[in-house]
């Protein structure tokens, strides 16, 4: 019987929890990935698909359709179906959303957590959308002490998050915000650079959510150009998201100057304190697989 698993189960789950699950999702054989684009004007159904030798496989349909907000919806919706891994079967259903949130969120702290400095206190939200929530608990989890601010193209946005967010602050000059912060999360539906790297300042780190296709970017090529580049995972950034293609298409950079992926956690860390760190989050399927299946684990445990 394949199971159901609701937004209930994040009452068992912690983010330490699950980048602990992605860590050694990690030491696992490496997955077999595919995705699936389709087009219509501004709206996008994604497919994403993948299968890990010992842990399963997964299929995640997504929509985004950006209008949705005028009409009270979310603008991304999915289905998310586990398999089991030696069998084929279908064995869980999970809660889209859920899936989403943890995954995204749990992703960009898992690069934070070798990028960022010890330090960190000052955090920059750049968007202020559902995802920008969730990384307020995520790096919450890690720097209890961490100060937050949201910055978002519509003020009107950001001032609703704040709102609903304790202590959150609402900045209105995007630049000045940038320098002062010691973390920066841009988690925008950008196609074009809304943080420049020329406003970056040594020590900082940032997290790069938003992008998720070859027509999107968030930062400029200097800001590529000035930071040591890591990624989630190689195969699914480098050649498939516009914030990688389009600096390595002008020769800002090359596909060497990314230093590493989840992959070689030995070479995924901060080597100094003036370091500039840039972490791309391309968010791939396999990593929806070990959410999907550290969400189960958890589930059937409680």
């Amino acid at each position: 019987m394949i199971e159901f698993v609701g937004r209930e189960a994040e009452a068992v789950m912690t983010w330490s929890g699950l980048t602990g699950a992605f860590e050694a999702g990690h030491l696992l054989a490496k997955p077999e990935i595919a995705d699936l684009f389709l087009y219509r004007d501004r709206d996008v159904m994604l497919d994403r698909a993948a299968w890990i030798t010992g842990l399963g496989a997964l299929v995640k349909v997504a929509t985004v359709v950006p209008g949705n907000g005028a009409l009270g919806l979310p603008a991304v919706n999915g289905v998310v179906t586990l398999f089991d891994d030696v069998t084929g079967v279908p064995k869980a259903l999970i809660d889209f959303h859920l899936v989403t949130k943890w995954k995204t969120a749990g992703d960009s702290l898992l690069s934070a957590s070798k990028l960022a400095r010890k330090d960190a206190r000052r955090f920059l939200l750049v968007g202020a959308g559902t995802v920008a929530r969730s990384m307020v608990q995520a790096y919450s989890s890690l720097w209890p002490d961490a100060e937050f601010t949201v910055w978002n193209r519509s003020v009107e946005g950001a001032r609703k998050m704040a709102a609903d967010v304790a202590g959150l602050r609402v900045a209105e000059d995007l630049e000045a915000a940038v320098r002062a912060a010691d973390v920066i999360c841009t988690a925008t539906m950008a196609s074009a650079p809304v943080v420049l790297g020329a406003w970056l300042q040594p020590g900082q780190h940032l997290d790069l959510i938003g992008a998720y296709n070859p027509r999107m970017r968030e930062v400029d090529d200097l800001a590529m150009q000035r930071a040591s580049v890591f990624v989630d995972a190689r195969a699914t950034t480098i050649h498939h998201i516009g914030e990688l293609i389009d600096p390595i298409a002008s020769g800002a950079i090359t596909e060497a100057d990314v230093l590493a992926d989840f992959y070689q956690p030995n070479l995924y860390k901060r080597t100094s304190d003036d370091q500039i760190t840039i972490a791309k989050n391309g968010g791939g399927a396999h990593l929806d697989l070990m959410t999907a299946a550290y969400i189960l684990d958890r589930w059937r445990q409680r």
